[in-house]
């Protein structure tokens, strides 16, 4: 229970991934959870499940596009209102569509940019109000070992994003460090998933024999990392960001 009383966003939540091991993470460490993700059907499942689990009182779903300030703004409103304090925030959300540079438009290019990055900003600059008012904060947002490694399978887009993010983490944490508020990012390697699945076929079936430690990653592996630079036992951790690879990528 090191999250006991604490109010945590998590975005994009919904699905079978990393944002909803952590959103059931944080609940079971006593943090009351705002479950969010643009799929509305989605969230209100995942929502009303964690309820059961956790006590209708201590869980809350909300559709949000991170990509929209007016979608973020309100779910950060509803937080406040329900909750009277917002302590963490989990830039989970993110996309990926697989095209090399010289096929890629202008509109794939802003789709990745504009949920991976700028949803990152939002989120962030929407909760730090609240933050600095209560004099305390912790911003964890989920970037990738490709951020610093690249791909050859037509992740520019996404790769920099996930760099954009750890390099906006340094200087967020900078800004908000006088007012007891961290900043970090997490970076996974591969974590295999349905979605992954799609979109890398069978080449997902080698990573594990390319990963020190034999297999690939799991969700609460990243969850477990998420959770601990969320705790007050992370308090003087700033500014960095956590690889979490099985030493695929050792930074």
């Amino acid at each position: 229970m090191r999250l006991k009383d604490r109010v945590a966003i998590v975005t994009a939540a919904a699905g079978a991934g990393i944002g909803q091991a952590t959103a059931r993470k944080l609940a079971k460490e006593g943090a009351k959870v705002v479950v969010s993700d643009h799929h509305e059907k989605r969230t209100e499942e995942l929502a009303n499940a964690m309820k059961s689990e956790y006590g209708a009182g201590n869980i809350l779903g909300i559709k949000c596009d991170v990509s929209s300030s007016s979608d973020v703004n309100n779910i950060v409103k509803h937080t406040l209102d329900k909750f009277g304090r917002v302590d963490i925030l989990v830039n989970n959300a993110g996309r990926n569509i697989l095209s090399t540079v010289d096929r890629m438009t202008d509109a794939v290019w802003d789709d990745v940019i504009n949920v991976n990055l700028k949803g990152t900003f939002l989120c962030s600059k929407a909760v730090a109000p609240a933050m600095i008012k209560q004099k305390y904060g912790r911003i964890i947002s989920v970037a990738s070992i490709e951020g610093w490694a690249g791909s050859p399978l037509g992740e520019s887009h996404y790769a920099a994003t996930k760099s954009g993010i750890m390099g906006f983490s340094k200087a967020l944490a900078r800004e908000l460090a006088q007012h007891g508020i961290t900043v970090n990012a997490v970076a996974p390697g591969v974590v295999p998933n349905p979605f992954l699945q799609k979109i890398y076929g069978a080449a997902l079936e080698a990573i594990p024999k390319m990963v020190p430690l034999g297999r690939g990653g799991k969700p609460e592996d990243i969850a477990n990392a998420i959770s601990f630079l969320a705790s007050d036992e992370a308090s003087y951790i700033t500014g960095e960001t956590l690889v979490v690879s099985g030493g695929l990528y050792m930074h």
